[in-house]
């Protein structure tokens, strides 16, 4: 690469604070830090990066500026940090040099025990020249996502069009990050762009790419609000920010579309992959279910290579899941004449299923959270105030609930970062979420998950179950509440179980455990809507207008 390295002097000072602190991240992750987390922003208590060094916690204290020393401000930010996070270490990283003041604050807190380092604008180059090439962290690549690899590599070559669909938590963004790489290393001067839809995602995107990336391979993002002074190298954009890059003659050799399931017939995604049409396109999803029916690989070609829940299951990738779905609250005098109304989705929902007790949605949570080793459950709600609602009735049900937290897109980002941390310390062990944690968000710990009166489309409950399936020292497994509320749902549960059969086997010769399972509260249940759903096309995906025609079938049950 002829760009100049991501901690050079000029492009520190060029890429303003906001680049300055995505280059500390870097940094430190060929450094070896883990578990690197940014909470600047109001209220950080004089911190802008927490991060953990063998059993160390450090947090850092970022000073960016346009002159050349900085003053004891930074020094006395990073000593309230230290004291307010309970770090073990303290670094102020700046572009710039300390003054006199400053180095006298450093000299004074030794005298009391606190020590405060800082890496200077002398430090960074040279730190740079010391940190390896590719991180240490950098993923060793599974069978399948080698695999994954050489099917994608070998369709761009074919016909410069390529697709993945991997199931959330087998790595798609570790495939593409090393196919970047292998492109990269043969083509190094070719620019790459990676599109997403929203904001959080370009900058995980970014993070996610580092650990695949040698350190002289530039990333910068293009967002409304940021606008990188150089392209080269890989850039990840918001597609509204895209068509700057069209009127600028911007044309990348190799395009990546991240949940590439936003893909539709005709709008501006369409309209960017129409003018970046000489490039590679690889497109990469773990849903690829589209609410109009149109079918990405229309565009993508079949997919290059593909790997679900259940035979990421059976292949020991994904946690063992434990479906409980709670199915007695149908009405039963409805679902008799069902068959013969036609009811659209929306009507057949409101008619079928009766509202669930808050007291026994938390019973059925206890239950599991007592039986469950070091419980981290996620509830997801449908709207804020639902999860308002739930939250304060969680918080006074028990004791262990007491730090119940809402998380939504009404908190900050750096609130956001906070409180997932706590909730992977255990200092907040049971969140309640509205969508935010649908796509991008890395929440391995959670073992619970509940659905909670949730209508959504099967993309999105995918999307939300693979937030638990995700493995982790000390997790193999997770248990899966489901408070149904929508036919649609029952028809995906049960798609997942017979998913499941099928890659188990008849002689469970796969890894899938037998404990791994999907069960209804009441079996009369289960076998009425199972053959009742059965014959009733594409009930998983119909929208809410959609006009159903089941089967006259008469269940046995004869429940109340």
């Amino acid at each position: 690469m002829t760009a100049a390295h991501f901690l050079d002097a000029k492009q520190l000072l060029t890429g303003g604070p906001r680049r300055f602190n995505l280059a500390v991240e870097r940094l430190l992750l060929h450094l070896g830090f883990d578990d690197i987390r940014v909470i600047d922003g109001a209220g950080d208590g004089g911190g802008d990066i927490l991060a953990v060094k063998g059993s160390e916690l450090f947090v850092f204290q970022n000073k960016w500026t346009t002159a050349q020393i900085i003053g004891r401000d930074g020094v006395d930010e990073v000593e309230c940090a230290k004291t307010l996070y309970n770090a073990d270490r303290a670094v102020v990283v700046t572009n710039a040099l300390p003054d006199g003041a400053a180095l006298k604050r450093v000299k004074a807190l030794v005298t009391v025990g606190i020590k405060i380092d800082i890496w200077t604008r002398q430090h960074l180059p040279r730190l740079y020249e010391a940190i390896p090439l590719f991180p240490p962290s950098r993923f060793k690549l599974r069978e399948y996502q080698q695999a994954a690899v050489a099917a994608i590599e070998r369709d761009l070559a074919a016909r410069r069009r390529a697709l993945i669909i991997l199931a959330t938590g087998l790595g798609k963004s570790v495939v593409a990050g090393d196919i970047v790489c292998r492109w990269l290393d043969a083509h190094p001067t070719d620019p790459i762009l990676v599109v997403a839809t929203m904001k959080d995602l370009v900058q995980q995107l970014e993070r996610a790419f580092w650990r695949h990336l040698p350190k002289d391979v530039p990333t910068q993002m293009l967002t409304g609000d940021t606008r990188p002074t150089s392209l080269e190298g890989v850039t990840f954009a918001t597609m509204q920010s895209t068509p700057g890059l069209v009127y600028d003659g911007y044309r990348p050799a190799l395009l990546l579309v991240d949940e590439s399931h936003h893909v539709s017939e005709e709008g501006q995604l369409q309209d960017l992959l129409h003018v970046f049409g000489d490039a590679a396109h690889l497109g990469m999803t773990a849903t690829p279910w589209r609410g109009d029916r149109y079918d990405i690989s229309h565009h993508f070609g079949a997919p290059s290579f593909k790997l679900g829940i259940a035979e990421g299951m059976a292949r020991g990738y994904l946690a063992q899941v434990d479906y409980r779905m709670f199915v007695d609250n149908i009405d039963w005098d409805m679902i008799r004449t069902a068959s013969r109304e036609g009811y659209t989705i929306r009507e057949l929902n409101s008619k079928l299923f009766l509202p669930q007790r808050d007291e026994r949605i938390a019973e059925l949570l206890w239950e599991t959270w007592t039986a469950t080793p070091n419980p981290r459950a996620i509830l997801f709600c449908r709207t804020i105030e639902h999860a308002e609602r739930m939250a304060d009735f969680l918080s006074r049900y028990t004791a262990a609930w007491g730090n119940a937290t809402c998380l939504h897109s009404a908190i900050s980002k750096r609130d956001r970062e906070v409180l997932l941390g706590r909730f992977r310390l255990g200092t907040v062990p049971l969140l309640i979420a509205v969508d935010i944690l649908n796509e991008g968000v890395d929440v391995p710990d959670v073992n619970i998950i509940g659905f909670l009166r949730v209508t959504h489309s099967r993309r999105i409950f995918v999307q939300q179950l693979g937030r638990g399936l995700r493995l982790r020292a000390g997790k193999d497994r997770v248990t899966v509440l489901d408070f149904v509320t929508d036919v649609r749902r029952v028809a995906a549960v049960l798609t997942l179980r017979r998913d499941l059969d099928a890659a188990r086997g008849p002689t469970e010769t796969l890894l899938l455990k037998s404990g791994a399972a999907v069960t209804f509260s009441n079996s009369e249940v289960d076998h009425f809507m199972d053959a009742w759903l059965r014959d009733a096309a594409d009930v998983e995906t119909a929208t809410d207008e959609a006009r159903l025609n089941f089967p006259d079938f008469i269940s046995p049950y004869r429940g109340p």
